[in-house]
């Protein structure tokens, strides 16, 4: 059976789909702006809860957040 795994961080994409900073992003979800930094250049990938807060903010699934690999 095939493994689903994280890939790179897609919160930059996101970011500029919804014309919204990683400052703006920061106040609405309270994460500071080095955290948010640190997944948009994939320095650290999200907890299950921060990927919650941040889709909910941008409007949008967890799914969405990384790309997905399948791994054989």
């Amino acid at each position: 059976m095939a493994k689903i795994s994280r890939g790179r961080c897609r919160l930059r994409y996101l970011l500029a789909r919804a014309k919204t900073s990683q400052a703006e992003l920061s106040r609405r979800t309270g994460y500071s702006r080095q955290q948010i930094s640190n997944w948009v250049n994939n320095r650290e990938m999200m907890s299950y809860d921060a990927a919650a807060t941040v889709a909910y903010a941008l409007n949008c699934q967890m799914e969405d957040l990384y790309e997905l690999m399948v791994l054989h």
